[in-house]
Order: structure tokens, then sequence, then C-alpha cells
């Protein structure tokens, strides 16, 4: 993470990988000597993520052409309508790169489709410097891969049938999948009853397929200021309850390697099914660690998972470690990890076992507290705000969660089943309206700088290790 945040702001005049190798062999070198050779090798580390970020700079560093060209590419978002476009994000069937794109607003353009294959010329840009408060546009595009963006005039593209042969295995599965969501969408929206239900049916999509094209700003703001948007973005607790549901479709005991893989399988299916977004990855990421480890007989959810994981998202695409759905995944997961057992310590395991109850409610107080501690700082950056009101909310959105997300598996099956699934959705957006206008219900304003959420998170962790120590004792 060192090395990373150091290759995105420093250049150096040499090739990168000159001190990742001179560390590594130093490391070799060093075996006598434990001391230096950790240093070594945490210092081949940073070196390591200094190369990849340069790396992954120089590969989206695209010279586009001055003038209009004529390309082909495929469609890879649902259409977003904007005051004046349709905006979606296309692929290049050549190369591969991802951009931006606006049409303007025709029925056309309206028409458009995930997988839809497009003729097009225009003026490609690459991608511009925009900020708004903490949020950096042109880092958001980079870290999602898009290379630059373009507006497409309505006589300058055509529908058409292109050959994908040119993209990677990964990015044609990915593809099928998005088809494969789009279609489901399109069944799930068929379902809905009346037109009261839309923003009911925006929240099932984005709940259980992670589709937020839907979504309405105000919906997004309520779920912000009551501290629910975490369900709004698929993550470890979308994931658990789908691995949950698995777990009982297959095999146990004498095929556990066989059950196993499977279930890894389904997992990875939903992954990609649901749009591959930061947060699901890392979950999917733990879970396959998890199941690995469980053939072991090993410590399956520990900080060395949750770092591992790390390591592997930063190897992929190590401009991930910026982007604010990481960085809030994380550092829930790994307060977690840490608080968790700490506020559990505050019963005695036999009472808790013998009190089941007091048991499922304090385990639910102690991780929504423990992960609004790990996100709090962060939260009160990139938003500016707090709710306090997370804890009553978890305690009627997680329970629900888990309804909607099965409900929903059904519904796609008995479509006849909608209402009812619908008329829950509607009941949690009113709870939670309610629940927003609560006295104090969100801090508003708040803008600390980077020194003061990194001073805040010092004063947590002094707090942890005072009261583990204290626990110790």
């Amino acid at each position: 993470m060192a090395g990373i945040v150091v290759g995105q702001y420093v250049s150096l005049p040499f090739p990168a990988w000159i001190p990742f190798v001179s560390a590594l062999v130093l490391s070799v070198i060093l075996w006598r000597s434990p001391l230096w050779q950790s240093v070594s090798i945490v210092a081949s580390m940073a070196a390591l993520g200094f190369l990849l970020v340069q790396q992954q700079q120089a590969s989206l560093a695209v010279s586009w052409p001055d003038g209009e060209v004529c390309y082909e590419a495929v469609v890879t978002s649902e259409p977003q309508e904007k005051p004046k476009t349709m905006a979606v994000d296309i692929m290049l069937v050549h190369g591969g790169r991802r951009l931006k794109c606006y049409f303007y607003k025709d029925v056309r353009s309206r028409s458009l489709q995930i997988g839809d294959g497009l003729k097009l010329q225009s003026v490609i840009q690459p991608n511009r410097e925009w900020r708004r408060g903490t949020f950096d546009y042109r880092r958001y595009l980079e870290i999602h891969g898009f290379t630059g963006s373009t507006v497409v005039s309505s006589w300058k593209w055509q529908k058409a049938k292109v050959s994908l042969t040119h993209l990677s295995r990964l990015e044609r599965a990915r593809l099928f999948f998005l088809r494969l969501r789009s279609r489901l969408l399109q069944r799930l929206n068929a379902a809905v009853p009346d037109a009261a239900s839309a923003d009911a049916y925006s929240i099932v999509a984005a709940m259980a397929l992670g589709e937020k094209s839907a979504l309405s700003a105000e919906l997004k703001d309520l779920y912000a200021q009551t501290g629910a948007s975490h369900v709004l973005a698929l993550s470890g607790l979308h994931l658990g309850i789908i691995y949950t549901l698995f777990s009982f479709m297959v095999v146990r005991r004498r095929w556990q390697l066989v059950s196993q893989v499977a279930l890894v399988t389904g997992i990875w299916a939903f992954v990609f099914l649901v749009g591959m977004s930061t947060s699901v990855v890392r979950s999917a990421v733990m879970l396959s660690v998890y199941a690995l480890l469980s053939l072991a007989n090993r410590n399956k959810m520990s900080l060395n998972t949750l770092a591992f994981t790390a390591i592997i998202l930063l190897m992929v695409n190590p401009l991930t470690l910026f982007d604010v759905g990481f960085q809030m995944s994380f550092m829930a997961v790994f307060a977690i990890l840490l608080g968790y057992p700490l506020l559990r310590g505050v019963f005695a395991d036999q009472y808790l076992q013998e009190h089941r109850l007091v048991d499922w409610t304090w385990s639910m107080v102690a991780i929504s507290c423990a992960a609004q501690v790990g996100v709090a700082p962060l939260i009160a950056y990139y938003f500016g705000r707090f709710s306090t009101c997370f804890l009553l909310t978890n305690f009627i959105v997680v329970p629900l969660a888990a309804i909607i997300l099965y409900l929903t598996i059904v519904v796609l099956v008995v479509p006849a089943l909608a209402p009812l699934l619908f008329k829950i959705v509607g009941m949690q957006n009113r709870v939670l309206v309610f629940i927003g206008q609560l006295p104090g219900a969100s801090i508003e304003g708040l803008h600390p700088s980077v020194v003061q959420v990194v001073m805040t998170y010092v004063i947590i962790a002094s707090v942890w290790l005072l009261c583990a120590r204290f626990r110790r004792r």
C-alpha cells in the first residue's frame, strides 16, 4: 500500500523494476539475519506496489487521435438518462478499452441494452480533470478502467453485429453474465404491479442484482442519512446470505471437497452476475479463502485472510486502493475482526450460550458498532455526515435484507409473488423515512481533513489497545 501511494505521486528517472529486484535479491542474501531480511522483504513489497501502480498508469495513458475515428464497440452498462443525453459504458472490441459514451436522447438511444454491438464515429477525449469536494472524477475513471469519453451525434452511430473474439475470455464471460442480469432485471421490472412500486423496484434491483441506475437521488440520500447504505452496496452481508443459501443446496460431509468447489463456483457466478463491484469481489475472495481453509480445519476468518485478500485485489488493480468502496469495505471488516471479539467479551460465553436471544441481539450490536467505528471517519471525509441511528436501522434492514434477497429469487421464478416483495420493500422505505425524520438522526456538514481522519483512527486504535489490555487483566 505504501508503494502504491508513493507510485501515484512520484516518478523515478530509472525503470521501476530495479528497486523491486534489488530489494528481492537483498532479502535472499540476508537470509542469516532475520531482522534485516524482514526489512528487505517489506522494502521489496513496497517496491512491488510502486512497480504495479506505474505499470497501471502507463496502460491507462492512451493518446487518442485529434479528429473523429470510426470504431466498433459493445455496450457494457444499463443506459442512464441525463438532462440531454443517454449515458452508457462501452468497450472497444479491438483492444478492450473502456469509454464513457454519451448519445443524444432519442428513441434509438433509449432502446440500448447491455451486449448491443455498435458502429460509431466520434471524437474520443482523454479523461478530464474534475473535482467536487473530495471526489476526483479522473481518478474514479482510472480506478474503473476507463481511458476516455465521447459524445456521439444521433446520425453517427448504429447498432451492428460485432465480433467479440478479440476480447479476453474474462471480458466475454463478464458480458455474458451482464446480459443475463439485464434479462433478469427486465423480468423483475415486468412484475412491478403499479407505478407506486417504482422505488421498491429500484431498491430490489440494487440489493439483489447490483444495478443502481434506477435509484433516485432522494432514495440514496434517505439510505445514507439513516445508515442503511450498506444494504444497497453488495458486500459481505449479501454474499453471506447467498453463501448460506448455496450451502443448503450442496452435499456435505463425505463429499466436502466437491461441496466447497460447488459453493465457490456458485459464489463467483453471482459475483459476475452483479457486476463485480469492489466490495463484492472482496467478499468473494475472502469466502474462497474461507472454503479453502475449512478443508484444512484452519482459522478461517482472520486478519491474515483479510490482508491476503487485499494483496490479491491490489495485484490485479493497484489503483483500487484509492476506491472509496475498497477503503470502506476493508475498514469495516478490519474493525469487525478486531472490535467484535472485544465487544462480545462484555458477556461471558456461557451466559450467551444459555440465552440465545441475548446472544443474537448482542452479536448484532457488536458487529454494527464495530463496523460503524471502522468506517465513520471515512464516511465523514467522503460524504460529510454521520448517522446516529445506524444501530436502530441495522436491526431493521439486516433481517429484511435476507428476506428480500430470498424472496427476489422466488419472484424471478414465480412472478405472481412480486406484490409481496415490493410491499416488504415499501414498508422498509417507510420505516427509514420515519427514522430519518427523528431529531438528530444524522449529523451533517462534517468536513475533516486527511490529517484529522488519520488522527481519528489513531485515537480509535489507542482506545482499542487500552480496552484489550484491561480485558486481559
